[in-house]
């Protein structure tokens, strides 16, 4: 396991995003396809002497897929099977089954993830929504201010602030 684990690891300091490219009618959102992770992995893979290879396995229900990576020394190395069920018993349920273990499969097995997907939307800081500022809560926040308790720019941050209640936040404590 020593090369291809050696391998591996140039290998992924090389792949590009796999970037939403292809639409989803159905809910109006982009996603990456097939295409696209292979793509964003398959010439720093073989940069690096690794081939790239997806095994079906039987399965009742659906499809199962493992992805595999085989080192031009011999070593090779599993995903693990990913099994999908088919949503359809027909070629046409089976096909997209496939094409979507796959894809899954291997962003897994690399650890890629696509572009803007929702993990990352999610790990990004959540925007205070700003509220409104009455007279009374102003006039104790300019004051917290000049007593050097609080800050002009948390007071931006957080509240929003008209023209007039900004003029005179700027007046008051000289910004």
């Amino acid at each position: 396991m020593k090369e291809i684990s050696a391998a591996l690891v140039k290998a992924q300091k090389e792949f590009a995003p796999a970037l939403k490219t292809n639409t989803n009618p159905h809910f109006k959102s982009k996603y990456v396809g097939l295409d696209g992770c292979v793509e964003a992995v398959i010439d720093a893979l073989n940069n690096n002497g690794i081939m790239l290879m997806q095994k079906n396995h039987p399965s009742d229900s659906g499809v199962a897929v493992e992805t595999i990576f085989i080192h031009e020394s011999g070593e090779s190395i599993s995903g693990g099977i990913l099994t999908v069920p088919a949503s359809k018993q027909d070629p046409q349920g089976y096909g997209s089954a496939l094409t979507y273990a796959r894809r899954y499969s291997l962003m897994a097995a690399c650890g890629i993830a696509p572009e803007d997907d929702d993990g990352n939307a999610a790990s990004k800081p959540v925007q205070k929504k700003k509220e409104s500022i009455n007279e009374s809560r102003l006039n104790t926040a300019i004051q917290k201010i000049v007593d050097g308790q609080y800050s002009v720019v948390k007071l931006k941050e957080n509240f929003e602030l008209t023209a007039d209640q900004l003029k005179l936040v700027n007046e008051v404590c000289g910004e």
